[in-house]
């Protein structure tokens, strides 16, 4: 099943993220700015995954240039983090802005920013372009920050609101890139 999907999903997040856009029109004339810009985050992620994962480019830089040539990023955990939690925070994200808990869907714009700033020091650490970097700078960065500077407009939404965002955000990222030291920690580890 895993191998089927990762196959699969990036063609998929292309077909969904166009469906999402067409869908955009009919979001922002039913809902205030804040939920659209919000909604936005689903497809605009998704184009990202499209530059990013075509291929299985992402993984196979990953390996090779940020893992010495160790095979630590497997299909399955590109699906899982893209499809449940990327996704699914979006989703949520989504929601919440909806469901009159506005302060919480802030964590799907510091998602968008911190994935572009860790896209921006990896080429710059590793000097080469790394997959997902032109959608990360062009689309992430613009719509992240103008949900932001909207954000600081909405009623109810506080500075603990943005601190927690930025958190939730930097945590996920965080996480991700701890499981990713542990496999290659253990991986390196064998090789001994």
């Amino acid at each position: 099943m895993v191998a089927w999907l990762a196959k699969r999903w990036v063609v998929a997040a292309l077909f969904m993220a166009c469906g999402f856009t067409a869908l955009l029109p009919a979001i922002a004339l039913s809902t205030p700015l804040f939920a659209t810009l919000i909604f936005l985050h689903l497809p605009v992620y998704m184009f990202h995954q499209v530059e990013e994962h075509s291929g299985d480019r992402f993984r196979h830089f990953a390996n090779a240039q940020m893992f010495h040539g160790l095979e630590v990023l497997r299909p399955v955990d590109v699906l899982v983090v893209n499809l449940p939690v990327v996704w699914g925070v979006n989703l949520f994200a989504f929601y919440a802005a909806l469901l009159s808990a506005p302060g919480a869907a802030l964590v799907a714009p510091y998602l968008l920013i911190v994935n572009a700033l860790l896209h921006a020091v990896t080429t710059v650490r590793l000097r080469c372009y790394n997959p997902g970097l032109v959608t990360a700078l062009l689309l992430f960065l613009p719509l992240g920050v103008a949900t932001l500077l909207v954000a600081f407009r909405v009623p109810g939404i506080t500075i603990a609101d943005h601190l927690i965002g930025l958190a939730a955000a930097v945590a996920i990222h965080v996480a991700i890139m701890a499981q990713s030291g542990w496999r290659y920690r253990h991986a390196s580890g064998a090789l001994k």
